[in-house]
């Protein structure tokens, strides 16, 4: 919190260990918000009949069951909350199964690794705890998405259910047919936006992750080289709603902000960069975040002497 220069208005949740099912279980409700967004949408639009409406809403269902599925045997840690309800409790998660198997793998020290994970989803904890509008600027934003989207219906589709046994089909199933959504005319500018917010906040957990553990982590190097060649999980709500727009995950969220944090932080130092969490207004554009120097002129922010 010192490097930070952020202070939670109330405690963090403590940390939980989870197994697998525990980390799904957690994220039913994410992925329930945001399944009832689409199936409002099917509804309000009239756009199927009950009996074929249901078989959309079962076939959109499993196709989330096994994205979270999947996801589960990959994510080490979670700040969890429901994105579009800015008031819902939030939790701090380490799936502990994926942490032993990734230091196995790493061939890492696991008391390190958990560590440094910690350091991460402590600091998205700081995040939303400290700066009173992020959740509900994230949720306002998630919820202008949702009402924008387009649903489009396979009816061919509902006829084909995939098979629960093939996991990656169901994960693709949404680009492929089934239920899918695209953004309505003129809103790929409010999507640039919600990727340009996660790329700050993952962006500046990832920076810190890094500064922090520098000074009590002896394998940092070493532990930041392996986990950046097997990270690819996306947070469960926005890997969906990717998904479902039909865009593919970006994993370039994590790089490109940790890239704007760490120049900002390189040119005028660590209390330049709390300047992205003055309020909305501060948070660098999409270009921004590929031109530190443009959002720095613009917030006015001076590098040092």
């Amino acid at each position: 919190m010192q490097y930070t220069g952020l202070r939670p208005a109330a405690p963090l949740p403590a940390p939980e260990a989870l197994a697998r099912s525990g980390w799904i279980a957690a994220n039913v409700d994410s992925m329930g918000a945001l399944l009832d967004g689409v199936g409002d949408r099917l509804q309000r639009g009239g756009l199927l009949g009950g009996a074929t409406r249901g078989a959309a809403g079962a076939l959109l269902s499993v196709e989330a069951g096994a994205l979270t599925g999947y996801l589960s045997q990959r994510v080490l840690g979670q700040y969890e909350f429901v994105m579009v309800d800015p008031q819902a409790p939030a939790r701090l998660l380490f799936v502990a199964p994926n942490i032993a198997q990734a230091a196995h793998r790493l061939d890492a020290d696991p008391e390190q690794l958990l560590r440094w994970i910690a350091f991460h989803e402590v600091t998205h904890a700081v995040q939303f705890a400290g700066v009173p509008w992020l959740r509900p600027y994230l949720a306002g934003l998630l919820g202008e998405l949702l009402a924008s989207l387009e649903v489009k219906v396979d009816g061919r589709a509902l006829l084909r259910v995939p098979s629960l046994s093939d996991v990656r089909a169901l994960v693709d199933a949404l680009k492929e047919g089934g239920v899918v959504a695209v953004l309505g005319g003129g809103r790929r500018e409010l999507f640039d936006r919600v990727q340009g917010l996660m790329g700050v906040v993952e962006g500046h957990a990832e920076h810190v992750m890094d500064v922090v553990g520098a000074e009590a982590l002896p394998s940092l190097h070493e532990l930041r080289t392996a986990l950046d060649r097997r990270r690819r999980e996306r947070p469960p709500l926005l890997a969906l709603l990717e998904r479902l727009i039909g865009l593919e995950a970006k994993m370039r969220q994590y790089e490109d902000g940790k890239r704007f944090c760490d120049a900002v932080v390189a040119a005028a130092g660590p209390q330049a960069l709390h300047h992205v969490f003055d309020g909305p207004e501060q948070l660098p554009s999409q270009a921004e975040l590929h031109d530190p120097q443009a959002w720095m002129r613009r917030a006015g922010v001076r590098a040092a002497a």
